[in-house]
């Protein structure tokens, strides 16, 4: 419930609506809009390459090395960006922050992105999905990328002052997503109107869960 849920301040009861999908409570890193259905990808790892493996020191004794390694770090990150591009992949949904590096190549290529998502957000589009995270930089990045998802629309949204993302998934089970916009004068009540909702879907699970047995 909390993460299909956004409570709003400052707007009356009546404003409240359900909007189909989901309401991600960030703001986009980089938005490039698209028409019609596209193809996300998930992603719980910086997309910048590592110069060396995990707990190797990497030495850098001149400023002619640090100027090629910055240059291999961009071209690296470059032939991701155009590998996304070729499986046409228009988001990147990401439970990390990336470099500016990344972002300023997604947007090159037309690539939008949302990052810093909770765990529950990316275990909720996992599993409407039936999508498991990307992992870059394998030992090649040719052939198709598998593992993306269907995305219905991508959309910002503006909730009073906070931006927000609001994305439909093509869900791969039964159940489709739906966000409960919940409004009132003050967080207090918004609260109160959303234990109120949690308690009654509690109740009709529980109803639904008897009726079935």
């Amino acid at each position: 419930f909390a993460e299909l849920h956004a409570a709003v301040p400052g707007l009356p009861l009546a404003s409240s609506r359900v909007l189909p999908g989901i309401v991600l409570r960030r703001d986009f890193a980089a938005y490039c809009p698209t028409d019609g259905e596209l193809r996300a990808l998930l992603v719980t790892e910086p997309l910048r390459p590592a110069l060396t493996a995990p707990g190797v020191e990497f030495v850098v004794d001149s400023e002619r090395q640090y100027q090629s390694s910055l240059r291999w770090i961009a071209k690296r990150t470059e032939a991701l960006m155009k590998h996304l591009q070729s499986n046409d992949v228009k988001l990147l949904l990401s439970s990390v922050k990336q470099e500016d590096v990344v972002i300023y190549y997604a947007k090159l290529y037309g690539v939008s992105v949302v990052e810093c998502l909770s765990s529950e957000e990316m275990a909720l589009i996992s599993e409407i999905t039936g999508v498991s995270p990307y992992v870059p930089f394998g030992d090649t990045m040719d052939g198709e990328i598998t593992e993306t998802a269907v995305v219905t629309f991508c959309q910002p949204l503006l909730l009073v002052s906070k931006r927000c993302v609001h994305v439909g998934f093509a869900s791969v089970c039964a159940f489709q997503p739906h966000c409960l916009i919940l409004c009132g004068p003050v967080d207090g009540v918004n609260e109160q109107h959303a234990a109120a909702v949690q308690e009654a879907f509690t109740m009709l699970q529980q109803l639904f869960k008897t009726v079935d047995q």
